[in-house]
């Protein structure tokens, strides 16, 4: 597979540092809130990375975090939480939104299953052994408030600082901050470990015979889990192009500042931002979207899927109620392609064309996951069926590699019922015995048993009216 690569911003093949396996860590939720559909969108086309990399015969380790400690989960779980103890209040306000979380991945056709998730809860220890060793080794130093990681230290060990943009703002370090999250231009000192403030959930530390009881900045947290799961370095770290700086620039300096080799991992994944209204789609302006929104219209969720495999991960696309509606439409008609599977229709004309256009679908997605194109061709081929003829077994046998691409679960739909079947068998007989008043009152019957039937040379075709 080829893949652009914003450390190198270039397209180049995807070779695995351990034969016949692949490693990824996507940047995930930061739980103290409904995810919106931006951030889904980040999730979807790491998904189909990690599904276009498995249906190339690779072995996919899929690594995602989950942010349940940082200034935003703090200040949600004591406003929510105010009467429990810190540490709980932040454990009940977490663990209810990664439980949101996680359903909303499975709406979206994200197999759960197929992920390890990690906490970084679970991970101090780990951050606490890195920053120990930053400081030992001089990349970082203790101040009234915390731990810093010095960027000019860094700089000064030979190291790049600026691998995955041209940063042209590096001042000498002497600036600190310390919220986790702050402008991008800006390449300041950033904080491996805050003091403990007042009332907030805290983690026992001392280090240099100093006692910094606190909690773990922001970006340490992805490096601890990374490296902890999959190593030092590994092949692929995706996100959105928001995280390029500073979360994944500080990962890599803090990852790599010890070790000799700079590379955190060999290829990072950058998906652009989700429009609405032609600004980004946020929750700091208010212009949000959530899947609820999604469901409260009546519209299928997984018509967000499509709607996002619609555009190229390069490209920023502009969500609009309109927009999700017709991609609604789009996955209609793929499902009803899929069903054709169950209704014993042969055209030998079309074989040839699913022989070709399966791999072009596969090109296309493995082409730098082109999945517009990939998508137009099933598009495609599915009109050309409309319009010749189907053929349940060569659709059949296409699913398996439409489904691995895509992850529409498709394959998970059923057959119609027995009773429904012999109904369009008595409509059939009726059509034949040109009793027309009788067939079309059984087809008003099935229309409103939720099946639909068009009369074609290949004989009843029959589809969901709610599909």
């Amino acid at each position: 597979m080829d893949l652009h690569n914003t450390l190198t911003n270039q397209i180049s093949r995807i070779i695995p540092l351990k034969d016949n396996i692949i490693s990824i860590y996507s940047c995930g939720p930061t739980v103290y809130d409904s995810a919106h559909i931006g951030n889904l969108s980040s999730y979807i086309y790491a998904d189909t990375l990690h599904r276009t990399l498995e249906a190339s015969g690779l072995n996919v380790t899929h690594i995602m975090n989950i942010t349940d400690v940082d200034d935003k989960t703090i200040k949600k779980s004591r406003e929510l939480n105010h009467k429990q103890e810190p540490m709980e209040a932040l454990s009940s306000l977490t663990k209810e939104y990664a439980g949101t979380f996680f359903e909303d991945m499975k709406d979206i056709g994200i197999d759960i299953n197929s992920y390890d998730f990690v906490k970084a809860t679970d991970h101090i220890e780990h951050m606490q052994i890195i920053i120990n060793n930053l400081l030992t080794a001089g990349f970082a130093y203790i101040t009234e408030d915390g731990v810093y990681f010095s960027i000019q230290k860094y700089i000064d060990s030979g190291k790049k600082y600026g691998q995955l943009l041209n940063l042209t703002n590096i001042n000498n370090g002497k600036a600190r901050i310390d919220n986790d999250e702050y402008d991008k231009d800006s390449a300041i000192d950033f904080a491996l470990w805050k003091k403990r403030k007042g009332d907030e959930p805290f983690w026992k530390f001392e280090i240099k015979g100093e006692k910094l009881d606190g909690r773990p900045g922001w970006h340490i947290e992805c490096s601890a889990m990374s490296a902890s799961a999959l190593g030092i370095p590994f092949d692929i770290h995706t996100g959105g192009i928001d995280l390029i700086f500073p979360h994944h620039e500080n990962e890599i300096a803090q990852s790599t500042a010890n070790s000799k080799n700079q590379i955190m991992a060999t290829t990072f994944f950058h998906n652009e931002h989700l429009l609405v209204g032609g600004k980004k789609m946020s929750k700091s302006l208010d212009n949000f979207f959530t899947l609820l929104d999604i469901k409260n219209k009546n519209i299928d969720v997984l018509s967000f899927r499509v709607f996002v495999l619609q555009s190229h991960y390069r490209s920023q696309s502009n969500f609009s109620w309109e927009n999700l509606l017709s991609a609604q439409i789009i996955l209609q008609d793929i499902r009803n392609w899929a069903d054709l599977r169950f209704q014993n229709l042969e055209s030998k004309e079309l074989k040839k064309d699913y022989e070709q256009a399966l791999p072009k679908i596969f090109k296309s997605v493995s082409n730098d996951l082109n999945t517009p194109e990939a998508l137009s061709i099933l598009i495609s081929l599915i009109k050309k069926t409309g319009e010749i003829g189907a053929d349940s077994q060569a659709i059949s046998d296409s699913l398996v590699v439409i489904e691995k691409l895509f992850g529409l679960n498709l394959l998970n739909r059923q057959d119609i019922t027995q009773f429904q079947k012999e109904t369009i068998k008595q409509r059939a007989l009726a059509r034949n015995n040109q009793d027309w008043e009788l067939s079309d009152t059984i087809r008003e019957e099935l229309y409103n048993s939720g099946i639909k039937i068009r009369d074609t040379e290949q004989g009843q075709i029959w589809s969901r009216t709610n599909t």
